[in-house]
């Protein structure tokens, strides 16, 4: 009779790799979500723009501060999701094209286990990133800090796009901040999971 040994069953072997990628390969996002962005903006800041009066380079100073701490939070909830979403489909195209090959080789208890393993991974990864709205949020905090930054930029270089005189362009842009930061509030609210969602994915991952 010839004894068991676990490692040299090369099922168990790709159990403990597979176990091991997935875990590592994990890290990048786990350090997105620990982890603040920091903002690099680039060239001169208002501060620095010959155009504007002192009371007004004041203001738009103080208004930046106001939403240093926002943009922080775009740029960190658009990173996290962006790598989530590079995790996810990591895993997700090249085990979907091995499980029906992998189905066929079936032929021990190790064997069902690596295949229903790699299978759980990749309905839990599919539920996180279908509840969690991964797409539309990276859309979201990208277009809103994209939006922004053209926004700011224009004020720096084309200032004339916001109105005649110096009170008006800095009053339009304020009204046109305020505007993106609506929209992206509002498509955060939107792309919140729900429990409906959450129990539809269930549902449709246990069929």
């Amino acid at each position: 009779m010839n004894d068991y040994l676990w490692y040299n069953d090369i099922w168990v072997l790709l159990i403990i790799v597979y176990i091991l990628l997935s875990i590592i390969t994990f890290i990048p996002t786990f350090l997105a979500i620990l982890k603040k962005v920091e903002l690099h903006p680039n060239g001169k800041s208002f501060k620095e723009s010959d155009y504007y009066s002192d009371l007004n380079k004041k203001k738009l100073e103080q208004h930046y501060s106001r939403l240093n701490g926002t943009l922080i939070f775009w740029k960190n909830q658009a990173e996290k999701y962006k790598r989530f979403q590079h995790y996810t489909l990591g895993w997700i195209i090249p085990v979907g094209i091995l499980i029906p090959i992998l189905i066929q080789a079936i032929d021990s208890t190790s064997s069902k286990f690596f295949v229903t393993l790699i299978s759980t991974h990749i309905a839990i990864l599919t539920a996180f990133h279908k509840g969690l709205k991964v797409e539309n949020n990276i859309k979201a905090y990208r277009l809103g800090e994209s939006e922004f930054y053209d926004c700011y930029r224009k004020l720096l270089d084309i200032p004339e796009h916001f109105g005649k005189t110096e009170d008006e362009q800095v009053e339009t842009y304020f009204k046109q901040v305020e505007s993106i930061r609506k929209l992206v509030r509002n498509a955060e609210t939107d792309n919140m999971p729900s429990i409906e969602d959450v129990e539809k994915i269930i549902s449709k991952s246990e069929k």
